[in-house]
């Protein structure tokens, strides 16, 4: 058995999944802020689902997905949770007393969405995490792809209108700017809005709002495009808090994709639309990738 911990930047979910991925236990708690209360609340969503699961802890291997940097265990920069700096893989291990595997969140989602559809080593996929950020994480035969740098998947920062809104990194039109919660909330500037203040504003008629929501359509788009042209992957799937604004956000980019598609035979071979797949809100895909990469996998 696998324990799997999602760590994010209000919930950590922990799971105990089998060989295949199926969740066969589930806790959620608040998570911590600050390097010592995230890895208290590590833990203790650890025991309370192991006890669930009517597991020992000693039986199980542990993998963790976090926000941030991840280089041999070690966290950075992870914003949202108040960690600089954090030696998680260590901290974890002296209260557990086994080493745990740890990767970026988007990675461990990927390789959760890639175990959930079943389809096979050599299936190669990209998991389009829409939420605060935009990045997706790269399964390529079967394995995690992160690149020479850790960079592979920061499609986020990729300019697709140079006249287009600055984003918090000083990118004119960048695709985190278009299509995540962030991005939409910096577009709007209004004091204490969400994404989701956004989309309200846009359905009441708000044509500044309605202005935003068409570029999120396009950042969609724009992504599965760049995705499929860079690394010809069978699939885009997409998820994160984004794909909470249901179908309206998953049409909206398909009708670019065919539009596209319309005016230029190459794109129309390559079937963009088809190969975009919108994630069930309620699978803990991060959370299963994780117990996946602590029992070997990715």
């Amino acid at each position: 058995m696998h324990l799997g911990i999602d760590i994010g930047g209000t919930k950590t979910d922990a799971v105990i999944v089998d060989a295949a991925g199926a969740v066969r236990a589930r806790h959620r708690l608040p998570s911590g802020h600050g390097g010592d209360a995230v890895v208290a609340a590590a833990l203790e969503a650890s025991r309370i689902v192991c006890a669930e699961a009517g597991v020992r802890p000693e039986d199980v291997t542990v993998g963790i997905g976090t926000p941030g940097t991840v280089v041999d265990g070690v966290v950075s920069h992870a914003l949202n949770l108040g960690v600089d700096r954090v030696d998680l893989a260590a901290e974890f291990s002296a209260g557990w007393g086994a080493r745990p595997e740890v990767d970026n969140d988007v990675n461990v989602a990927a390789l959760g969405a890639w175990v959930l559809a079943g389809d096979g080593a050599h299936r190669s996929m990209a998991y389009l995490n829409l939420g605060t950020g935009l990045a997706a994480g790269l399964v390529l035969g079967g394995k995690v792809w992160r690149g020479a740098r850790g960079a592979a998947g920061e499609i986020g920062h990729i300019s697709v209108d140079p006249a287009g809104p600055i984003g918090s990194d000083g990118l004119p039109g960048g695709l985190e700017t278009y299509a995540s919660g962030s991005g939409l909330m910096l577009q709007w500037g209004a004091e204490g809005a969400t994404g989701r203040d956004v989309v309200a504003a846009a359905e009441a008629g708000d044509a500044r709002a309605r202005e935003i929501c068409d570029r999120a359509y396009y950042g969609l788009a724009s992504s599965v495009r760049v995705l499929v042209l860079t690394l010809d992957v069978d699939e885009v799937v997409v998820g994160g808090g984004m794909t909470a604004w249901g179908e309206d956000l998953m049409a909206g980019a398909t009708r670019i994709l065919d539009a596209w598609a319309a005016t230029s035979p190459f794109l129309a071979s390559l079937h963009l639309s088809q190969r975009m797949r919108r994630l069930e809100m309620d699978v803990p895909v991060a959370a299963i990738g994780a117990a996946m990469l602590g029992g070997g996998r990715g």
